[in-house]
């Protein structure tokens, strides 16, 4: 009877214990806390998809040591989606530590879509090796000379996965904003145009010569009129002087749209050739009291 009393006064003990540490306990979780487990769960989940969307918003929290470790584990899922979610989240958090990683991404990694979107990284971070693989898009091979990979090629080749490619990595319609209605109407029925002209756009803030000699060669020489006069944007963004007869060779361009992004871009490189001060209407002087 004894033994009874005192295990009876023991389970009391320890119901009054937990009673007492629980509520503290959870009066100490965080809400961060809380919101790892969720995110975790979508990292390692089953689903491709979740599993990407969960790597996609690793960027917006920069800073944060799991975070940037645990995109940096995404780098090598077996999915090429996850892969370039994680190489894109590494840019937005700007986590630099990433860049020879994301760099030997580019040159070994199978699938386009994640050299894309690692190359994007590599910009947002100040990296301009990044540029190189835009290069290589608009022109068809590498700064060297040498050929585009196999993988590479077979992206140009394929309009669906080139339309994928644009929308994952945000280089779809909203660089074509400048260029009206028609380009919104032509990018429904050419998905290869909107990936090569944001490309060309992209090495508008390409320090290297040849990126500016590329961008004069597609503004004469592409088939697309979206490419041509998004060259031609890109030429005037530039603001590469030298480049101003590539711009006004284009002014008797068949297509109007092409025509006046050549002359924007005339106007703007003959200004800043002659540097002349750009012409603004006289403020109003104040109404005297």
């Amino acid at each position: 009877m004894r033994v009874r009393l005192v295990n009876f006064a023991m389970t009391v003990t320890l119901v009054v214990m937990e009673t007492m540490v629980l509520p503290f306990a959870f009066a100490t979780e965080t809400p961060r806390d809380k919101a790892w487990p969720v995110l975790y769960a979508g990292l390692s989940d089953n689903n491709v998809d979740k599993r990407t969307t969960a790597v996609q918003v690793l960027g917006l929290i920069p800073g944060d040591p799991q975070a940037e470790e645990a995109a940096m584990h995404a780098l090598k899922d077996e999915k090429p989606q996850v892969r370039a979610a994680a190489a894109k989240a590494l840019g937005d958090m700007k986590y630099k530590a990433a860049l020879p990683t994301l760099t030997a991404i580019i040159n070994t990694d199978n699938d386009a879509g994640v050299i894309l979107a690692a190359a994007r990284s590599l910009i947002d971070m100040g990296d301009i090796r990044g540029y190189n693989v835009y290069y290589a898009i608009l022109t068809g091979e590498r700064k060297s000379g040498t050929s585009l990979m196999d993988e590479q090629k077979k992206m140009l080749n394929d309009p669906k996965k080139m339309a994928q490619f644009g929308f994952e990595q945000g280089i779809g319609f909203i660089p074509f904003a400048g260029l009206g209605y028609g380009a919104f109407k032509m990018v429904t029925k050419d998905n290869t145009s909107p990936v090569l002209a944001a490309a060309a756009l992209t090495l508008a803030k390409d320090p290297d010569p040849k990126s500016g000699q590329a961008l004069a060669d597609a503004a004469s020489g592409n088939k697309s009129w979206i490419v041509r006069a998004a060259a031609l944007n890109a030429l005037a963004f530039r603001g590469e002087t030298s480049l101003l007869p590539a711009a006004e060779a284009q002014l008797e361009d068949p297509k109007e749209e092409v025509r006046y992004s050549a002359a924007a871009a005339v106007i703007h490189l003959s200004d800043l050739k002659t540097r002349r001060p750009v012409h603004r209407k006289p403020s109003q002087p104040a109404p005297k009291k």
